[in-house]
C-alpha cells in the first residue's frame, strides 16, 4: 500500500513535459531515385546561335533587296550582288578602274530610280559592249578600234553618264519638288539614249560603213574621222535609239510620247557632236576638246533637248486645253 501510495501521483501536480523542437528538419521518407536516362539530355548545339544570325542576315538581305522606295544602303547591297553576278561581263567592256567608275554609277542610279533606272543603265552597257565588239578584229587592223579591246575606263563611264548622274542628284535632292521628278527622269533617259544612239552608229559604222562623209562638207573622208557618219551607222544608232526608249517605257520610267522625244533627241545631239567632232575636236586651241568632253557635250545636248521638249509640249496643250 505504502508502495502504491508513493507512486500515485496526481497528475495535475507537475507541468506537462515539453522537447525542444530539433533544429534539423525530419526528412521526408525519400521516393526512390528515378531510373536515370538511357541518353544524356542533349546540350543547346554550339551551332544554333550561327544558325539564327544567317537566317537574321538573309532576312535583312531580302529586305534591303525589296526595299521601296530606295535607299542608299539597299542601293549598294543590290549594286554590289549584281556588280558581283554580272563581274564576266564587266571585265569584258570595262577596265578595273572603269568598273569602280560604274559601280558608283549604279548604286547612284538605283537610289534614284530604283531597279528599273538600273536595268536601263544596264541595257545601255550590254548593248554599247556588244556594238563596240563587232568586228574588232577588222577595226584592229584599220586603226579605228577603241583601246583595250574596246574596254572602257573612268574617263568614258564618267563622260556617258554626267547627265544622267546629275538628273540622278536633281530628283534624289527633290528639286524643283514633284512637279519636276518627270522632267529629271525623262533626262535621265534621254542622255543615254543619245550616248548609246552614238556609240552604235559610230561602231556599226567603222564595221560595216560603205561610205561615210563629213557632217559639215558631205565630202568623203576614211572610217573614224572625227565628225564622219555613214547611212549604215547612222540607222543603226537611230534603231538602238528607239530599243533603248522602249525598254525605259517598258520599264514605266517614261510614257509612250516621251519616248518619242527621247528618240528625236538623241538624234538632233547627235548631229550636233558630229558637228562639234568636225569642225573644232583636234583643231588649234581645241585640244581640251577629247572624246570625254564630247561625250559630255553629246549627252547634255539629248538631256536638255528632251526637257525642253516636253516643257514645249506641255505648255501647248495648256493652251489648247486651258
Amino acid at each position: 500500500m505504502a508502495l502504491s501510495a508513493l507512486l500515485y501521483v496526481n497528475s495535475s501536480s507537475f507541468p506537462p513535459l515539453h522537447f525542444a523542437k530539433s533544429p534539423i528538419p525530419l526528412k521526408k521518407t525519400l521516393a526512390a531515385p528515378a531510373p536515370s536516362p538511357r541518353f544524356p539530355k542533349m546540350l543547346p548545339s554550339p551551332h544554333r546561335p550561327q544558325a539564327f544570325s544567317l537566317q537574321g542576315a538573309l532576312s535583312e538581305a531580302m529586305n534591303l533587296i525589296q526595299s521601296s522606295p530606295p535607299t542608299w544602303r539597299s542601293a549598294f547591297f543590290n549594286n554590289l550582288l549584281i556588280f558581283t553576278v554580272g563581274s564576266p561581263i564587266l571585265v569584258s567592256g570595262l577596265s578595273l578602274s572603269g568598273i569602280c567608275a560604274a559601280f558608283l554609277l549604279g548604286t547612284l542610279t538605283w537610289r534614284a530610280f530604283g531597279p528599273s533606272g538600273f536595268l536601263l543603265v544596264a541595257s545601255y552597257f550590254v548593248i554599247g559592249t556588244a556594238a563596240t565588239k563587232v568586228k574588232m578584229a577588222q577595226k584592229e587592223a584599220q586603226g579605228v578600234a577603241e583601246k583595250r579591246k574596246g574596254r572602257r575606263g573612268p574617263g568614258s563611264v564618267i563622260g556617258s553618264s554626267a547627265a544622267g548622274c546629275l538628273c540622278a542628284f536633281l530628283l534624289i535632292n527633290r528639286i524643283g519638288g514633284e512637279a519636276f521628278s518627270r522632267l529629271w527622269e525623262l533626262g535621265f533617259v534621254a542622255s543615254f539614249c543619245t550616248k548609246l544612239s552614238d556609240t552604235v552608229s559610230s561602231e556599226i559604222g567603222k564595221a560595216y560603213g560603205k561610205t561615210t562623209y563629213l557632217v559639215t562638207t558631205f565630202k568623203v573622208v576614211p572610217r573614224g574621222t572625227e565628225g564622219a557618219v555613214s547611212v549604215e551607222g547612222t540607222l543603226a544608232g537611230l534603231l538602238a535609239s528607239i530599243l533603248l526608249a522602249s525598254i525605259g517605257c517598258f520599264m514605266g520610267e517614261i510614257r509612250a510620247a516621251e519616248a518619242v522625244i527621247c528618240v528625236i533627241a538623241s538624234q538632233i545631239a547627235n548631229f550636233g557632236e558630229s558637228i562639234i567632232g568636225a569642225s573644232l575636236q583636234g583643231k588649234e586651241g581645241f585640244q581640251w576638246l577629247n572624246n570625254d568632253v564630247v561625250n559630255v557635250l553629246n549627252i547634255s545636248m539629248g538631256s536638255i533637248l528632251a526637257v525642253l521638249m516636253k516643257q514645249v509640249m506641255l505648255q501647248n496643250f495648256a493652251l489648247v486645253n486651258p
